[in-house]
């Protein structure tokens, strides 16, 4: 069964492809697809109880001026405090992490559907995350 999260970041995703799919049809501009290194991008956003800041990496880019959308890599800082007894080891509260996902933007403003991983412990299984955030384009 697919959880609340995972169905809002698809459906995300469907509306996305949808929309650029309506682009190419307008006006017989077509969208220009490029890859980038780096877009100046920097987010802040919410996933797995607790939080990220990251900017946008290596990605494809999708863009149809003012509107644009980013398919790729999100070298991050993940902000998560853990939940365990008091005298069990803890890990930072800091961690880097890399990410992967869609960023959406529209002049300035940028909205994302990042999916982080966490690994296998030996209380949990390895599952990808998906979260949302909000940023701004430089």
């Amino acid at each position: 069964m697919i959880n609340l999260h995972k169905k809002s970041a698809c459906l995300l995703f469907i509306l996305n492809l949808m929309t650029f799919s309506a682009w190419s049809q307008s006006n017989g501009n077509s969208v220009q697809t490029k890859a980038t290194l780096f877009e100046g991008i920097i987010v802040a956003g919410y996933v797995d109880h607790g939080a990220y800041i990251n900017c946008v990496g290596p990605a494809i880019k999708f863009s149809k001026k003012p509107f644009s959308v980013l398919l790729g890599l999100l070298p991050s800082l993940r902000i998560k405090k853990d939940q365990v007894a008091a005298a069990a080891p803890k890990n930072s509260i800091l961690t880097p992490n890399l990410g992967a996902g869609i960023t959406a933007i529209y002049k300035h403003l940028a909205i994302q559907v990042p999916m982080y991983y966490n690994t296998k412990t030996s209380t949990k299984d390895g599952k990808w995350n998906p979260g949302i955030g909000i940023g701004y384009k430089f």
